[in-house]
């Protein structure tokens, strides 16, 4: 029987998927997030006077030329036993896509991470097309950038993959926060048990299980959400886009150096 394997360091990349958007919020104004909760579990079993120690170097809105830019130089120098990496989607959900750029960058990442780090975690994101409209728009660079994470995850043997694509339980609106884009702290929590099987740890829970069923929501409940969330998500969102802006622009890393965790 394979030993659940043991990591002293982690060390996460990425956008507002990594960075934890929009988990509960930690004393410090930071939203906690699926990579926190894995960090938890790993410092948990990790024995020795030196600790576990993780840092998370993602911030909200990057690109993939921005992750490779700003933060793999780093990650490799803080030389993590453990490195996640997710990115693309950002570029991807923009009219005009350079699709083979973004594999081409984050098939340069994934190498560069792989040779160093003795275990490297990557994603399927989660399939929108039953949850967002519009959605239809994305789906063939999704699926082809889901075809490209595969292939890496087949040359590298310490690639794991976590498959969110094929799990229907992550179309439940309460898997989501109310900006309807990134994951619910349930989410998140299902992330990370995602992450943690597949690496080798036991189940703590069957995170695929869909929630119990919901009671039913008035339609002019709906519809106050709805002109909510155009009010409050959608329309901040089209600004920042006709401006060029990004929600990350100027926002440092939360955890920026390899830091003894919890602290």
């Amino acid at each position: 029987m394979n030993q659940t394997p043991r990591f002293r360091s982690m060390v996460a990349l990425g956008d507002s998927f990594t960075e934890g958007m929009c988990d509960e919020l930690l004393p410090d104004g930071h939203y906690r997030g699926w990579a926190d909760r894995v960090a938890d579990r790993l410092a948990a079993d990790t024995d020795g006077s030196d600790g576990f120690r993780y840092a998370n170097l993602a911030v909200r809105g990057k690109l993939i030329g921005q992750i490779s830019d700003e933060q793999v130089d780093t990650a490799v120098a803080l030389r993590g036993e453990l490195v996640t990496l997710a990115g693309g989607l950002n570029d991807v959900m923009r009219p005009g896509c350079d699709i083979e750029h973004v594999e081409r960058t984050l098939g340069a990442l994934a190498q560069r991470l792989a040779a160093e780090a003795r275990q490297v975690v990557m994603f399927y994101s989660v399939d929108p097309s039953r949850r967002m409209r519009g959605s239809a728009r994305i789906m063939p660079q999704i699926l082809r950038l889901q075809r490209f994470v595969g292939d890496l995850a087949k040359r590298h043997d310490n690639i794991a993959l976590v498959d969110l694509f094929h799990v229907p339980a992550f179309d439940d609106p309460r898997m989501w926060a109310e900006d309807r884009l990134h994951f619910s702290a349930e989410g998140h929590r299902r992330v990370a048990e995602a992450v943690l099987q597949a690496l080798g740890y036991p189940a703590s829970f069957d995170w695929r299980e869909p929630l119990p069923p919901a009671a039913p929501v008035p339609r002019a409940t709906k519809l106050r959400a709805d002109l909510r969330w155009l009010r409050l998500h959608v329309w901040p969102w089209l600004l920042r886009r006709l401006t060029g802006k990004s929600s990350g622009d100027g926002r440092p890393a939360k955890r920026p150096s390899l830091e003894r965790y919890p602290s």
